[in-house]
C-alpha cells in the first residue's frame, strides 16, 4: 500500500507540470485556424515590371546579320 501511495504522490506532483507543457505545445496548433480565418488583408509583392531587353537584343542581332 505504501508503494502505491508513493507512486500516486509522484504522479500527482508531475500532473501540473505535464499539463503546462501540453498547453504550451497545444497553443500554436489551436491558434492556426484562427489565423487562417482572417484572409481579408494580404500583403502581396509588387508586380514584376516587364522589361523589353529581349526585344532590343533581338533587333540588334538581326541588324548585325544583315550587314
Amino acid at each position: 500500500m505504501n508503494r502505491i501511495a508513493t507512486l500516486a504522490k509522484k504522479g500527482l506532483r508531475l500532473l501540473p507540470r505535464a499539463t503546462l507543457i501540453l498547453m504550451l505545445l497545444a497553443v500554436p496548433v489551436l491558434a492556426m485556424p484562427m489565423m487562417r480565418a482572417d484572409t481579408g488583408h494580404r500583403i502581396e509583392a509588387p508586380a514584376h515590371k516587364n522589361r523589353s531587353v529581349g526585344f532590343v537584343l533581338l533587333v540588334s542581332l538581326q541588324r548585325g546579320q544583315s550587314l
